[in-house]
C-alpha cells in the first residue's frame, strides 16, 4: 500500500489549534519573565558586574551558553538530513566539534582565571 501525497496532506491539519496557541505565548511569558528578573536582579552598576557577572556564575548558564551557541539549525536539519542520506560518516563533524571546544576551554580558562571569576 503506497500513501499518494493527496491523501497525507489531506489529513494534515496546517492551522493551530489552542494548544498550540498556549504553548507559544507561555514560552514568550516565560523568556520575557527570565530577562526582567535578570535585569533587576544583576549587578551592572560597574564593568565587573556587567561583563563578568559580579565574578560569579555556576555552570548551568556556562553550560546552556556553550551549548546553545553550538548547536543551531545545522543540527536539527542540515546534520540529520546528511546522517539519513549517507550514514554515520556525518558524526565526524561533531567529533571535530567536541575536540575543538576543548581547545578552546584551554585557551579561555586562564582568561577567566585571570578574571578572577569563580
Amino acid at each position: 500500500y503506497t500513501i499518494k501525497f493527496e491523501e497525507l496532506s489531506s489529513s494534515m491539519s496546517t492551522t493551530l489549534n489552542g494548544w498550540d496557541i498556549f504553548a507559544v505565548v507561555a514560552y514568550f511569558i516565560l523568556v520575557i519573565a527570565i530577562g526582567i528578573y535578570a535585569t533587576w536582579s544583576s549587578n551592572r552598576g560597574t564593568v565587573k558586574g556587567y561583563f563578568l557577572a559580579g565574578r560569579f556564575m555556576t555552570f548551568l548558564p556556562v553550560g546552556a551558553s556553550v551549548f546553545a551557541s553550538n548547536i543551531g539549525s545545522e543540527h536539527f536539519i542540515g546534520l540529520v538530513g546528511s546522517g539519513a542520506a549517507s550514514g554515520l560518516g556525518v558524526g565526524a563533524f561533531e567529533l571535530d566539534a567536541t575536540i575543538l571546544l576543548q581547545v578552546l576551554g584551554h585557551v579561555f580558562i586562564p582568561v577567566y582565571i585571570a578574571s578572577q571569576v569563580s
